[in-house]
């Protein structure tokens, strides 16, 4: 609603109906009976799958057959094999193709950017951490083979992965990760990665678990972790999302409140806009996405092996700027 001179909202599916009647009010949209339907609609331009159902990446599929631009905001947990072949298909289809990165365009992200190209200086460390409240196991999603209750760590371990080789501005070259819990039921993932060879490699910890259960609400969210501590050349920045950051130097402590710049949802829309109205195809973010998904991938072999994995042999496009 705030981008009206970009975007016209025209139809609007979702598998509970009261739901999608509702939004349909609110943005004054038809109400479809099906995500084909809405898809292959002739004043339909591009799709922005919000949230992830049975359809899994059927509407991908959809998506490429009609030749429509698609925001997807929803799951990319699939595996190797499928991930894959989406990829090929977006490939030789010609759409626009975004992937729901909201880490990058944070407020606090972007201005942590600017920090390191004139005040921090080069990214040495790195850790994140998410803890997250504990699901009970239910059934496999029906297009997809990763149990529904795994889908969630995943999902932020896929995001944190991308969120670090953005901030690093480079391709991460070794990997290893450990887990805790039964296969299948893991409670903890924690993987760490290694950006370039030598006394100035980068090194990222990242972490996420559900050993926490849902009862315990209070505990969940008691001393939360910044969602980033970065440790650099001339200085050290905790950022808490979308748009808090505290960084210190040799003056001392730095506290910068965004709140005032530019919503995270509002960075994402405009990216996407300028993707489908660019004469210029841009096929880097669907890139990194099926790349962050190959490293979950590795970890995960890493993880059963107890091996360090190199990743210098991973497809590798041009790191994030």
């Amino acid at each position: 609603m705030m981008m009206r001179d970009r975007f016209q909202v025209r139809a609007i599916y979702a598998p509970v109906a009261h739901l999608a009647a509702q939004a349909a009010r609110d943005f004054e949209a038809e109400t479809m009976d099906g995500y084909r339907a809405l898809i292959h609609r002739s004043d339909i331009d591009a799709v922005i799958v919000l949230d992830s159902s049975w359809q899994g990446w059927l509407p991908l599929v959809a998506a490429c057959e009609a030749g429509k631009a698609v925001y997807w905001a929803s799951d990319l947990n699939i595996d190797a094999h499928r991930a894959a072949q989406l990829k090929e298909q977006v490939d030789k289809s010609g759409i626009a193709f975004m992937a729901e990165f909201p880490r990058r365009y944070a407020p606090a992200t972007l201005r942590l950017k600017e920090l390191l190209a004139t005040t921090l200086g080069k990214p040495q460390l790195l850790f994140c951490h998410r803890r997250l409240g504990r699901t009970e196991p239910t059934s496999t999603n029906l297009v997809s083979d990763v149990p529904q209750h795994q889908e969630r760590t995943t999902r932020e371990l896929v995001e944190i992965v991308d969120w670090c080789r953005y901030v690093v501005a480079d391709n991460p070259t070794h990997l290893n990760s450990t887990v805790y819990g039964e296969p299948g039921k893991e409670a903890y993932r924690q993987l760490s990665m290694r950006f370039g060879t030598g006394p100035g490699a980068v090194c990222a910890q990242i972490s996420a678990g559900q050993y926490v259960p849902s009862s315990w609400q209070e505990a969940i969210g008691f001393r939360p972790s910044a969602d980033m501590q970065i440790c650099c050349e001339h200085g050290l920045a905790f950022i808490d999302l979308p748009s808090t950051l505290v960084w210190f130097d040799d003056a001392g402590r730095h506290v910068e409140s965004l709140e005032t710049e530019l919503p995270v949802g509002e960075q994402l829309l405009i990216q996407f806009h300028r993707s489908v109205t660019s004469l210029v195809r841009k096929m880097a973010n669907l890139q990194d996405a099926h790349y962050a998904l190959q490293v979950i991938r590795l970890a995960q072999q890493s993880a059963e092996t107890g091996q360090r994995i190199c990743l210098n042999e991973l497809f590798s496009p041009t790191p994030p700027i």
